[in-house]
């Protein structure tokens, strides 16, 4: 299959739980408090199931069992995550053709890199924590134990490959305008290169 770009979403601790009822990435819960609401719930599809209709009481009780609060960026955090990011793409040359940052997730579009996706998510988190903790508005540093600092990250991420200039403009259009469908202003990064197709 010929990729031309990548659609990364990184999401924030306890977004999108292993056990939520709609699917997940998961195969395994580490947290015991948190299997007491079910097993994990992993699929395979590459499909969006967010709109799926599910018991939202339910998804929200097992919340409540979570180890630390789901984390919620602040505009000074998404600043911060999105200087990360710009360092990351510096330093790999990604081309990143459109980001937005939301409270609770990180949409990504770039084109096709030749470094393994798994290395790219790792990367872009990684200098996104980074900028934070330098900054000193880190989400969790309050749970720090024994100099170790939670991540603010869900363990995974979702990374839908882009087939071709069509479905590259799609995944452009639907990141920028994400921000506006949550209610939030358009977002510009100084980190963004234009798509020429």
């Amino acid at each position: 299959m010929r990729v031309v770009g990548f659609h990364f979403i990184f999401t924030a601790y306890g977004f999108w739980l292993p056990n939520d009822p709609r699917g997940s990435w998961s195969s395994c819960i580490r947290q015991l408090d948190l299997l007491q609401h079910g097993q994990a719930t992993k699929i395979e599809t590459t499909q969006s199931v967010a709109h799926t209709q599910h018991d939202r009481h339910a998804r929200q009780q097992a919340k409540q069992a979570m180890k630390y609060p789901p984390v919620r960026f602040t505009g000074e955090q998404a600043r911060a995550i999105g200087r990360g990011i710009a360092t990351a793409a510096n330093e790999y040359e990604y081309i990143i053709h459109a980001l937005c940052i939301l409270p609770d997730h990180v949409h990504l579009v770039m084109a096709w890199h030749p470094r393994k996706i798994d290395l790219i998510a790792s990367h872009m988190k990684a200098k996104a924590t980074r900028a934070m903790r330098d900054e000193g508005i880190h989400p969790m540093t309050a749970y720090t134990e024994d100099g170790r600092t939670p991540s603010p990250w869900a363990r995974k991420y979702w990374c839908p490959f882009i087939k071709d200039a069509v479905h590259m403009r799609m995944a452009i259009r639907y990141v920028k305008q994400n921000p506006v469908k949550a209610g939030l202003r358009k977002q510009r990064w100084r980190c963004v290169t234009p798509y020429e197709g």
